[in-house]
């Protein structure tokens, strides 16, 4: 099969809450200038403000169901890990003909039916989550994507649920002090969320475990909270490494001496594929001031914070405590275009060569292919597997 014989397959994302799609009308326009066929689900860019007719007219053909999507379909393009649709019963990877590839965000090692659906199938599962952060990668990191949009979004409402001012004002009733926020956890998320927070004027001091992105922290205007830090905190590929209990406890100290003066709270902490740690316990929260806020981006994986619930703005001690879920989807128009640039450019990587081969010495299809043709390709994925009583 040539390369320009395959057919991509762009269906509607099952998930309720997810208003995202992998592809938009101006990506399809440019695949299918290369000679791809490009098959897209009615309403699959609807919630993202993307037409079926934005799509027909940039060459795709609208088909009518998932069925037709999955299919008619070589390749696959999505956003959410595939699932079981509770209406009709099936795995969407089981929808997909047998040797067919899809790219989305899979978790793979966290969601074992995923990854036995693809080797029962033969398919090839390329996990976005798992493209390494190396600069030959950032035209495809959807997780650098995702952090942007989600550390600006999580900014915005902090603001909005702040019943006070962001910036130092100068009035005519005297001055405005700007807001206090403390942001823990620096990596992309954090960082935009730091400079969000400094566009709009607030005063901000930023905690996180690795020591290297102090410079980056400072080189926004925020203040590098200091602690004595571990030297093997981050993995080779720049994500945080899980910390022991004894230094939680250390962390918990510092970020507490700062709780009392702190009028917003961002935590944006995560380690893949694990449940995030708790750095702000209940008792740590009836320290900050009345009316403060604590917006929790890792809510969705157990959050940061021991109050915070995924979807849900409570108030406790005296604080509003937001439980992020599905941030992206707040913003669905750029989530959807900056994943699409992403998703094509990891196609173009995988399938660089003239035929369907593909090339698993590259690092970038080594660490980020799940499974090629049903093979468990991934370390990280049979590392899961071995641990959780052998492969499927």
């Amino acid at each position: 099969m040539k390369k320009r014989d395959l057919v991509i397959g762009v269906p509607k994302e099952i998930d309720a809450n997810c208003h995202c799609v992998s592809v938009t009308p101006q990506t399809v326009k440019n695949l299918a200038g290369e000679g791809y066929s490009l098959v897209v689900q009615s309403k699959a860019g609807e919630k993202a403000f993307y037409r079926d007719d934005f799509y027909a007219a940039a060459g795709a053909r609208i088909v009518p169901d998932a069925e037709s999507a999955y299919g008619g379909a070589d390749v696959i393009f999505k956003i959410r890990p595939p699932r079981v649709n509770e209406k009709t019963g099936k795995h969407e990877l089981e929808l997909m003909k047998e040797g067919a590839t899809i790219f989305a965000f899979l978790t793979p090692t966290q969601d074992r039916q995923v990854v036995e659906k693809l080797v029962e199938r033969r398919l090839t599962g390329f996990a976005m989550e798992l493209i390494p952060r190396l600069s030959r990668a950032q035209s495809m990191d959807a997780l650098t994507s995702l952090g942007t949009v989600m550390g600006y979004r999580v900014a915005v409402i902090a603001s909005n649920l702040l019943g006070k001012f962001f910036p130092l004002l100068m009035t005519p009733g005297g001055t405005i002090q700007p807001a206090n926020v403390l942001v823990i956890g620096a990596g992309v998320a954090g960082l935009e969320a730091i400079a969000t927070c400094k566009r709009l004027g607030a005063k901000v001091e930023a905690f996180d475990t690795r020591p290297a992105v102090k410079e980056q922290v400072e080189s926004l205007g925020a203040k590098f909270v200091e602690m004595e830090l571990p030297q093997d905190i981050e993995t080779k590929y720049g994500y945080a490494k899980e910390a022991s209990p004894e230094f939680l406890a250390k962390e918990k100290e510092a970020i507490s001496g700062r709780l009392p003066r702190a009028d917003v709270v961002i935590t944006t902490a995560l380690v893949y594929g694990r449940k995030a740690p708790i750095l702000i316990t209940e008792e740590m929260v009836s320290l900050m001031p009345p009316g403060s806020v604590i917006v929790d981006l890792a809510a969705e994986q157990g959050g940061n914070c021991e109050l915070s619930e995924p979807g849900i703005t409570a108030e406790r001690h005296g604080v509003i405590i937001y439980g992020c879920r599905d941030i992206p989807s707040q913003l669905p128009l750029h989530t959807s275009l900056l994943y699409s640039r992403n998703v094509v450019n990891a196609f173009n990587n995988l399938y660089a060569a003239e035929d369907d081969t593909v090339d698993l010495g590259d690092e970038i299809n080594a660490n980020a292919l799940a499974t090629y043709k049903g093979e468990i390709v991934s370390e990280l994925v049979k590392n899961f597997f071995q641990n959780k009583g052998g492969q499927p």
